[in-house]
């Protein structure tokens, strides 16, 4: 089964385009949870158990546990193993944001794809599509390719004209045509920049979209929606991290998000 596949399953099985970003930063767990053995595991799996059956995706943020150093891999480790054992319809996306030259990609793959088991993966294009063949030629996988990302200072870079188009606009073309040999690229835009994503949807069609932004980066929910979806109305995967795992009832954050999605729907 391919990661668009599985995607689509759990789309349809839960009725949900939301994803619920695992950024379990180990400062912020609930005092209970710091007391325990594993306690970004434990935390994940009380949030993975809660939401579940309102997610199309589980998106762990690895910073959050290579910051721990041999620990937080473990529980990284863990997490995934759990979801991937216990709801074994829920895709899990790597929050990884690699890109290097391609032997060190192949290190990054081992770990996301062979260790983690991953279904999906983050990647940066700066290196270019050659670089990154490694991951396109694993074709059950999904590859995120970032083309406008969320923060306010994206445009330095992502603004700049090639040939009188923005940068963002050409790397949107590169992951549509030139690398999508597969079948396995898919596009990484903010919700924080919702006319840039209704001008990357044009671009590439009704390929998926990862959309971070939508909450602690006020991206607009609605905009997202309108100009985000595909022709089938999906194709977007909305990511929400610290506004359910840390909010007092997880799963009632999660299935305000859930329902107001399929809203706009």
């Amino acid at each position: 089964m391919t990661f668009q596949e599985k995607l689509d399953q759990a789309v349809e099985k839960n009725n949900s385009l939301l994803c619920v970003g695992l950024d379990s930063d180990i400062e912020k767990l609930p005092d209970k949870f710091k007391k325990e053995k594993y306690p970004q595991f434990t935390f994940n799996k009380w949030i993975v158990d809660q939401t579940a059956d309102l997610v199309s995706a589980f998106k762990p943020n690895t910073a959050f546990y290579e910051a721990r150093g041999i620990r937080g891999i473990e529980e990284l480790k863990l997490t995934c193993d759990y979801i991937r054992t216990t709801y074994t319809d829920i895709p899990i996306i790597l929050d990884a944001k690699r890109g290097d030259i391609g032997n060190t990609n192949k290190g990054y793959v081992k770990f996301a794809f062979e260790y983690l088991q991953a279904d999906a993966i983050t990647l940066q294009p700066y290196q270019g599509g050659e670089a990154l063949q490694v991951f396109f030629d694993h074709k059950n996988k999904g590859v995120f390719i970032l083309c406008r990302t969320s923060n306010p200072g994206a445009g330095e870079f992502q603004d700049l004209k090639v040939n009188n188009e923005p940068l963002y606009q050409v790397v949107s073309k590169q992951v549509a045509n030139a690398w999508n040999n597969n079948g396995n690229c898919m596009a990484v835009v903010g919700a924080t920049y919702p006319q840039e994503l209704g001008e990357i949807r044009k671009i590439i069609g009704d390929m998926t979209i990862l959309v971070p932004g939508v909450g602690a980066q006020e991206g607009e929910l609605e905009k997202t929606l309108k100009l985000g979806l595909n022709s089938q109305k999906k194709g977007l995967i909305i990511n929400l991290s610290r506004g359910i795992i840390f909010s007092e009832s997880p799963k009632a954050e999660a299935t305000k998000l859930r329902n107001n999605i399929n809203r706009y729907r």
